[in-house]
């Protein structure tokens, strides 16, 4: 899977060219500190005095940097779906390998940030499934018609409170294999260099 990264995105992150890799690791540890805790501003303007440049190119060159590590971290994408999404920045290979490093080092400890944060959507819980299978009608004394039954369920947190919610659903075998086919089909898709070469040219 390849990030498709929008223009300001890139903007922001065009700002790393301009700093030595040091800089570029401190702005990852600092990127690191702001999603355990939040941002501060005074941070900012330090940085800033420090590189002699306005505390906007900071913010900015700090949350796009977060950006990209969150987005990679949560769908764990590889290292060379990573250096493919990063391309489109038009950085030198010394400046990709220090962010996949960063990426490397600092992922696992991102999902296990980002999964302790409140989300207002709904997560998965569980799954219960049942098959019916109908062996006879008044028309039809042998048929065999079956029929899955899934309930599924979901929590969401909402005020420090968890509410729990269910979505039945219902589908014959063949539709449900047709879905998981074309599901396996799109995601071996989305790894073939055609599909990596149109994803780097979205705007």
């Amino acid at each position: 899977m390849l990030l498709v990264l929008s223009e300001e995105h890139k903007e922001h992150l065009s700002f790393l060219q301009k700093v030595d890799s040091a800089v570029v690791g401190e702005f990852g540890r600092i990127a690191l500190e702001f999603l355990r805790r939040g941002t501060s501003s005074k941070i900012y303007e330090g940085a800033a005095r420090k590189l002699c440049v306005p505390v906007e190119m900071v913010q900015h060159g700090v949350e796009g940097l977060m950006f990209l590590m969150t987005e990679s971290s949560k769908h764990m994408i590889s290292e060379v779906d990573f250096l493919d999404s990063v391309l489109v920045l038009g950085f030198g290979e010394e400046l990709n390998q220090i962010l996949l490093q960063l990426y490397q080092q600092h992922h696992s400890q991102i999902r296990s940030i980002l999964s302790q944060l409140p989300s207002n959507l709904p997560a998965y819980h569980n799954l219960e499934w049942r098959l019916d299978v109908q062996l006879a009608s008044r028309s039809l004394r042998q048929q065999v018609v079956p029929m899955l039954t899934m309930r599924l369920l979901l929590t969401r947190s909402c005020d420090g409170r968890s509410d729990c919610s269910s979505r039945v659903l219902h589908t014959d075998p063949s539709t449900l294999l047709h879905l998981i086919s074309t599901l396996e089909a799109a995601l071996a898709g989305m790894k073939t260099s055609h599909a990596r070469r149109i994803l780097r040219n979205i705007k």
